[in-house]
């Protein structure tokens, strides 16, 4: 897009057995390949090309610090990095580091000891790559976003990713066809990557911006200048877009399927999503040990009038999933009763890699323990609560902040809310709110207080507001709850 510059399934289908070839000609099955790129359509091409030479891609999210992409480059192995001209100084900077990447390719790159991505994509071999992949060999490396600690690379298989393909084809994005446009504008390294692949599998058309930043009005543009059909967006992106006073002026009419996840989205904004793009909203709820499709809220039960409650479900089991709700002892529980999700599924990773005691902890008795609070009601739809390491505990009673945050985010003046837990020397712990106002409206902490008091039991409501400029957010967009309550706990004897 910007250039218009296009490539053909039948082109793409050659590129992609050269580039394959070319990584074999240079390593060897089994091996891992790092990319570090914005959201361009070379580096969607090496993570397919990658697994079409039976190599395992690790998508480097570019929003993360170098430090975190150091890490994942190093604890993987990888043989190769692929890198786009942006993050050249980053590339450099994890050579002078890394011993074991042989092979540095750098896109429209001509540094010294780089080599030309031309030089595989113009490869001379285009025939299909003499490997042989079985359903259990790795295919992507995705390593977690590190909010409770160092990261950790989640193992996802062939099978892991034929599975979520079938899903999203058999539910959410059943009307899809050849006919569509599916723009890239969450980063390649997080949902988009597999959102696409649903497409690639109906031949629809793959569009990737030119424009290396999120900005609501060249996505408006983009949308309507392609007749774009459908994207993938994390709930923050939704936010954004509803915050462009230009948002009335496009024909968003083509829009027909978009997925989101990542994060909590909040009842209201969603409210808000449908009723300015219409009914073209699906929710899927999964992670990185089980990629996107463990639930799903289908666009067409996103009616507000008709199930207003649902809307603040992530929805019903996939098809080949099984959800269950676990106490402590890791006891199923009854329908309504919160406990921590559990999922069984060919979605569910091979494990994590070269951490046999996380995967041991996080796959037992053949359960995925997701480390979501959450709970099934009496027609199957999931409600997914809290992380169980955001709970908090006060008095002895079990406070979840995202119910509090949704009664906050009801409030006109609050734009953005985050919930924790703070030293209480009479309770434990006691419920704390920090609130990013909206542009230009005003409210006090007793106002706020007040608020939720008139909505929710008392000793949920927050003992104390601290109004900030903004929320700490990772890579993927998700606030940061740990590096919030680090300042309040780092003189207790209690972890977070």
């Amino acid at each position: 897009m910007g250039d218009d510059f296009t490539i053909t399934y039948a082109e793409g289908a050659a590129r992609l057995n050269r580039i394959s070839n070319a990584l074999l000609a240079r390593g060897k099955q089994g091996d891992r390949v790092a990319i570090l790129s914005s959201n361009r359509f070379e580096a969607y091409e090496v993570y397919l090309a990658a697994m079409n030479a039976g190599m395992a891609a690790v998508p480097l999210n570019p929003k993360q610090h170098p430090s975190e992409q150091l890490f994942a480059v190093s604890d993987s192995q990888a043989r190769f990095m692929v890198f786009s001209p942006e993050f050249a100084a980053v590339a450099a900077s994890i050579r002078q580091d890394v011993q074991q990447v042989e092979h540095w390719i750098g896109i429209d790159g001509t540094e010294p000891g780089v080599i030309p991505y031309l030089a595989l994509s113009e490869y001379a071999d285009c025939s299909p790559p003499a490997v042989t992949i079985e359903p259990d060999d790795l295919a992507w490396l995705f390593y977690t976003s590190g909010t409770t600690g160092a990261p950790k690379g989640a193992m996802e298989t062939h099978r892991n990713l034929v599975t979520m393909v079938q899903q999203f084809r058999q539910v959410l994005l059943a009307d899809a066809d050849e006919y569509d446009v599916m723009l890239h504008l969450a980063p390649i390294a997080h949902g988009t990557a597999s959102v696409g692949l649903a497409h690639l599998a109906v031949g629809a058309a793959q569009a990737f911006p030119l424009s290396r930043s999120f900005e609501p009005d060249k996505v408006f543009e983009a949308i309507e200048r392609y007749g774009v059909t459908a994207s993938f967006l994390a709930p923050t992106m939704v936010q954004m877009l509803l915050k462009s006073p230009n948002v009335g002026y496009y024909n968003l009419r083509s829009l027909k399927n978009v997925i989101y996840g990542g994060g909590p989205m909040y009842v209201e904004v969603l409210k808000q999503a449908i009723e300015t793009f219409g009914c073209v909203f699906s929710q899927i709820y999964g992670q990185g040990e089980a990629p996107m499709t463990c639930a799903g809220l289908h666009k067409s039960e996103h009616v507000p009038t008709e199930s207003a409650a649902r809307l603040g479900s992530a929805g019903r089991e996939m098809p080949g999933v099984m959800i269950r709700i676990v106490d402590a002892d890791d006891g199923p529980v009854g329908a309504d009763v919160q406990g921590e999700i559990t999922v069984r599924s060919d979605l569910v990773m091979k494990g994590y890699w070269n951490r046999p005691d996380a995967t041991a902890e996080t796959l037992r008795n053949g359960w995925l323990h997701t480390g979501d609070i959450g709970y099934l009601d009496k027609d199957g739809f999931l409600f997914v609560t809290d992380r169980i390491k955001d709970m908090i505990i006060s008095g002895g009673a079990n406070i979840y902040p995202r119910e509090i945050e949704e009664i906050l985010l009801q409030h006109d003046a609050v734009g953005e809310v985050a919930v924790i837990g703070v030293p209480d020397d009479q309770w434990g712990e006691s419920v704390k709110a920090l609130v990013v106002l909206r542009e230009g409206r005003t409210a006090t902490g007793p106002e706020l207080i007040e608020f939720c008091r008139a909505r929710i039991a008392s000793y949920k409501k927050p003992k104390s507001v601290d109004f900030v400029d903004g929320l700490p957010k990772s890579a993927f967009g998700k606030v940061l709850k740990r590096e919030l309550r680090s300042s309040h706990w780092k003189d207790q004897a209690r972890k977070i």
